[in-house]
């Protein structure tokens, strides 16, 4: 049985291949009734968009999305909304090593044991050229929840981490690293260039927030805000960790640091700090919902390394084509996209049961 379906009431399915003639999302459960074009979803997957700079990679796709179903006079009809994106610059020629032996790293042989075969053109189902469905579906998760702001920033690439003093929002779309510190993305031009010219790749952090949640999305145990968010992110292609407000370094705190103190305010409680990243019991406090996410270095890279044939046998592998020397430079989209699918997914479910 395969799995390519997230959300409860707002779902969506991705399908398509990172070397077949097109990939794209089907949405169900969008409310009827909202406002919505290709244009509301095309600047979302600009940003997550190939080739836009050096330091991605050179794959030259438009990503424009066609919305094949679902609206009518420009609404949503409350019927399932498919999305579709052509793929037009693939180079299957290039993974011809990868038909036969696999990539350490990547998902080759996983996908290999459990299915007795796979698509090696670039990864097939496994490349990060899926996210680009998850983005086109997380534009239209945005309109569910018009209250709802996100944004995503890189908070470290290779180790290198950015000044939060330095914090700027607005330098986050004046570089091609999303990095909310001019210095910091100065200094991830030299380490993300010479990581390629190594034939390399760095991994990276990525950190999202999401302010304007009401206190109450999410549900206690087995529907948790932050149990659903950790379940988004780490579906994303290249992720390894996950962390919900102060994440790991809570476990270093006393109960007293850790602790979140409320006051009263004019509009329910006031909360003095929120290491809890917006969110207890499962549950939304109105505070801003914070998540942190890590990935992995590219697993395809130019610098052999040791692996096996299809057959078992001893083999060196560089995958050649065109690759990201830090995925997650373009992973900021797709986390703010998976955020959004979230909320609105959440937003639906607390209507259903507590009205409103």
């Amino acid at each position: 049985m395969s799995f390519n379906t997230f959300g409860r009431v707002f779902r969506f399915t991705t399908w398509g291949e990172s070397h077949g003639p097109a990939l794209g999302a089907v949405i169900d459960g969008c409310p009827p009734g909202l406002a919505l074009s290709e244009d509301d979803i095309q600047p979302f997957l600009d940003k997550r968009r190939p080739g836009t700079s050096r330091f991605t990679t050179q794959r030259r796709e438009p990503d424009r999305v066609k919305i094949l179903s679902g609206v009518f006079d420009g609404k949503t009809t409350g019927t399932p909304i498919s999305l579709m994106i052509e793929n037009v610059d693939q180079r299957s020629k290039d993974y011809s090593e990868v038909a036969k032996a696999y990539r350490p790293g990547h998902a080759d042989y996983a996908y290999d044991a459990k299915y007795g075969f796979r698509d090696y053109r670039g990864g097939g189902r496994s490349s990060a050229r899926e996210t680009a469905a998850r983005v086109a579906a997380g534009a239209v998760a945005r309109l569910a929840i018009p209250e709802v702001s996100i944004r995503a920033w890189v908070e470290e690439i290779g180790g290198d981490t950015i000044d939060p003093a330095k914090f700027d929002a607005a330098e986050i779309d004046n570089n091609p690293f999303f990095c909310p510190d001019a210095d910091a993305a100065a200094r991830w031009e030299r380490l993300v260039d010479d990581a390629r010219k190594a034939g390399s790749s760095l991994g990276a952090v990525i950190a999202c927030e999401a302010t304007g949640v009401p206190a109450g999305w999410g549900a206690p145990i087995y529907a948790k805000l932050d149990s659903e968010l950790a379940s988004a992110c780490m579906s994303i292609n290249a992720v390894k960790g996950v962390e919900i407000g102060d994440g790991f370094e809570a476990a270093r705190l006393s109960g007293e640091a850790n602790a979140d103190p409320m006051r009263p305010g004019n509009h329910g409680p006031q909360f003095l700090a929120n290491h809890a990243g917006g969110i207890a019991g499962g549950i939304s406090t109105g505070q801003p919902v914070r998540v942190r996410v890590a990935f992995k270095p590219t697993s395809s890279i130019l610098t052999p390394v040791e692996t096996v044939t299809r057959e078992g046998e001893a083999a060196e592998i560089a995958t050649k084509g065109r690759h990201d020397p830090c995925v997650g430079i373009r992973g900021a989209p797709v986390v703010e996209a998976m955020m959004a699918l979230v909320l609105a997914d959440q937003k639906l479910l607390h209507r259903a049961q507590c009205g409103g």
